[in-house]
């Protein structure tokens, strides 16, 4: 009939939707404040964390919202399917330094790990009027884009290929594993550990640590911008961690950055990699560096001035000035009130007591930047700011600026820009940590 109509008036929560295949009810995607708030489940904190997805199911005819993940920790990623032919939602979920396959029953309101062999699904399909099976594609640190076939009835993966196999074979890997630590509150702060190929226990090697951007958890993809094998490949030593308010963990876990941005992340930060160092000794505590982007590049301002503790620093397409911030992203309003539950109307001195450059004469540590001209995620303005801050102090820091590139420094299909950027990188490491 071409008309329309409003299912449900909304405040920006809402991220998403999929009809039943019988078109009477819609899964809906979005914030934990979404629909009846009925998904919500962050214990004391204010405000929860946006990013982490939640699905309620309405059903249009009576209006009734069934919430579903209230109580399912991994947080949704993509776009979900809901099948025609066993009436069953399936759709990926970030747990971790994992991105599973999931499938829910609306009949039995359960949800079902189901068995894959990759660690990351990038994406996956299903024929829509049976059930018998299902493709995907995915990856680990070591590979990418294989393709399997997943039979439904007997939980059998076949592969399908894996094209980037002959290269990646010849490639020796270090090796990782995982490394979790108890921070003081109790909490168990996951993480990993990857060795130089050629490890030597008897040896004392350089520490990178890495923590997350934005607030998604770091994954077990290869093409992950930082994948630790690169670093380790170069005789170093790699510990990632994924901190308080890293969503894939619960929506308590990922509520706590709220209001509190750069403390409590940072103390996990800071508290891991005293226990980390402790508990291996063929790490040389004099030699850690940092690095991380995004709200990650953000951490990595935040920490250098609030702490000696490492030699040598990355910040790139950071945060350092929540006040300017609001303004000059194409997110900054929305990103701290969603977030921060603030705005530079009402709470400008909330935004400048978390804000990294009020820090910044504190800094003692050389600290690479690291920004494009034209990304409007995280202005170039913010990393010039907290550069020349630094430069202030007579502490050696370093300005990256790359032309025509957007946030994730993808624009125009010009990988030799990863490449310098990551050059980049590993000479400033190479040069305050060896």
């Amino acid at each position: 009939t071409l008309a329309t109509d409003t299912i449900v008036r909304e405040d920006g929560a809402i991220t998403g939707a999929v009809y039943s295949p019988d078109g009477q009810r819609v899964l809906v995607l979005g914030g934990p404040n979404m629909l009846d708030k009925g998904n919500l489940n962050i214990g004391d904190h204010p405000i929860p964390n946006d990013f982490d997805t939640q699905a309620s199911i309405l059903d249009l005819k009576t209006g009734k919202i069934t919430s579903l993940t209230r109580d399912f920790d991994p947080a949704i990623t993509g776009t979900p399917v809901w099948n025609a032919a066993d009436g069953c939602i399936y759709f990926t979920a970030e747990a971790g330094f994992y991105q599973n396959l999931y499938r829910y029953n609306p009949k039995t309101a359960r949800f079902n790990k189901l068995d894959i062999n990759v660690d990351v699904v990038r994406s996956f399909s299903i024929n829509q009027h049976e059930d018998k099976a299902l493709a995907y594609v995915g990856s680990t640190l070591d590979q990418d884009g294989a393709a399997y076939i997943l039979d439904l009835k007997k939980g059998t993966n076949r592969l399908i290929d894996n094209p980037l196999a002959p290269l990646t074979d010849k490639i020796e890997w270090g090796k990782t594993e995982p490394w979790t630590f108890t921070a003081s509150d109790g909490t168990v702060i996951d993480g990993e550990i990857t060795l130089p190929p050629n490890f030597d226990p008897n040896r004392k090697y350089p520490l990178i640590v890495y923590y997350y951007g934005g607030t998604s958890p770091s994954n077990h993809r290869i093409d992950h911008p930082y994948n630790p094998n690169v670093f380790a490949s170069r005789d170093y030593v790699v510990y990632i961690l994924n901190p308080s308010g890293t969503t894939g963990y619960g929506q308590e876990f990922s509520a706590r950055h709220v209001n509190a941005w750069g403390k409590r992340t940072a103390d996990d930060i800071i508290e891991g990699v005293k226990a980390f160092v402790k508990a291996h000794p063929f790490v040389d505590e004099k030699k850690i560096g940092c690095l991380g982007a995004s709200y990650g590049g953000f951490m990595t301002n935040w920490i250098v001035g609030h702490t000696d503790r490492f030699k040598a620093a990355v910040s790139q397409r950071s945060i350092s000035n929540w006040v300017s911030f609001e303004h000059n992203s194409d997110i900054g309003h929305t990103f701290i009130v969603n977030n921060q539950g603030a705005n530079t109307r009402e709470n400008v001195e909330l935004l400048w007591k978390q804000s990294p450059l009020q820090f910044a004469p504190n800094c003692k540590t050389p600290t690479l930047f690291i920004h494009s001209d034209e990304d409007y995620r995280c202005y170039m303005a913010e990393g010039l700011a907290m550069f020349s801050a630094i430069k202030r102090n007579g502490c050696p820091s370093k300005l990256c600026l790359f032309h025509g590139e957007n946030h994730e420094l993808s624009r125009g299909g010009k990988p030799e820009n990863r490449i310098d950027r990551m050059t980049e990188i590993i000479k400033w490491m190479d040069e305050y940590l060896k």
